[in-house]
């Protein structure tokens, strides 16, 4: 399966594929009969929303005989605020029971909450549609309430159920495992704030598929059984970041504890203002250097919020 823009050539199959009843009465913007015209207005919209911000929409696609086919369509409306995307799919008829929609829809979703400045991905399922209700509780998804939305098929307002999902119903937080007493266990983590000759302090974005996905964070990682914090924080950045630091050059600035749902966090931070090489993301993250004061304007796990105004007071604006 591939998910990409459309395209002018993608009308005809995309039309007839949605041209059916079973397909248009599950969607609220699709009228029936779904005119031949219409599906390329609404591709060439698609363009104007991805250069606009708008929405993104793609195609579903897969392979027969050696040749692409059109599977069906997912995307994000942005809301007013940019706050939230609103989630859609639909996949043409042949191809239900095939996994196909959870796939599309849960890649999409998790790319979102990764990749853009969101704090959730919503989305509504009519009453009766069992198929997309059950497709978006397997993803994670959330019911949050019901309402009733205008279907241009059926020409009037139908019963749907409300969803949501934020970072973590996405991606759950690793945890050890839980101690013989049942008391939280203890994950102990070290984090450094690199910060450059303009006193600017660098940001990682957690990437898809980790825990948290979408949010910033200072770098570092997971302290291993033996292991010092400046040991691994010097195995972190390089494996992280591509740079060689030392362990004279990391200075104890301050520490979080923070008592996650399934774990409680503790965590070093070290100041770096001096390291070998070139700041270079290994691990497909998006980085950041930020004024201290500008800290804030990036969202962050909830641990690493308490170090904002140490930092912020002790480097200045």
């Amino acid at each position: 399966m591939t998910l990409r823009p459309l395209r002018s050539e993608d009308a005809a199959e995309l039309h007839r594929l949605v041209n059916d009843w079973q397909i248009a009465r599950n969607l609220a913007r699709v009228p029936f009969p779904y005119p031949r015209g219409l599906a390329d207005e609404w591709i060439a919209s698609t363009r104007a929303d991805l250069a606009s911000g708008a929405g993104i929409h793609l195609a579903i696609t897969g392979e027969e005989d050696g040749g692409e086919m059109l599977v069906g369509v997912v995307g994000l409306r942005s809301s007013e605020d940019g706050n939230e995307a609103e989630l859609g799919y639909w996949v043409g008829r042949r191809f239900w029971g095939h996994g196909v929609a959870t796939e599309a829809a849960g890649r999409l979703a998790r790319w979102a909450l990764a990749n853009l400045d969101i704090a959730r991905v919503v989305a509504a399922a009519a009453e009766d549609n069992a198929a997309s209700i059950a497709v978006l509780r397997r993803i994670g998804f959330r019911e949050t309430g019901r309402a009733e939305h205008e279907s241009l098929a059926l020409g009037h307002a139908r019963p749907v159920v409300l969803f949501e999902a934020t970072r973590g119903d996405l991606s759950a937080p690793p945890a050890p495992p839980p101690a013989e007493d049942g008391s939280k266990p203890l994950l102990l983590v070290a984090a450094c704030a690199l910060i450059d000759t303009d006193g600017r302090v660098l940001l990682a974005r957690r990437p898809e598929g980790k825990a948290m996905a979408g949010l910033w964070e200072f770098p570092g990682g997971k302290v291993d059984p033996g292991e010092t914090p400046e040991a691994a924080l010097i195995r972190e950045l390089k494996e992280e970041l591509g740079i060689d630091v030392s362990a004279a050059c990391l200075a104890p600035f301050a520490f979080a504890s923070h008592a996650y749902e399934r774990f409680h966090l503790l965590m070093p931070l070290f100041l770096c203002r001096r390291w070998q090489g070139a700041v270079t993301p290994q691990e497909r993250q998006t980085l950041a250097w930020v004024r201290p004061g500008k800290l804030r304007d990036y969202p962050m796990p909830p641990a690493d919020l308490p170090l904002i105004p140490l930092l912020r007071d002790f480097l200045g604006p």
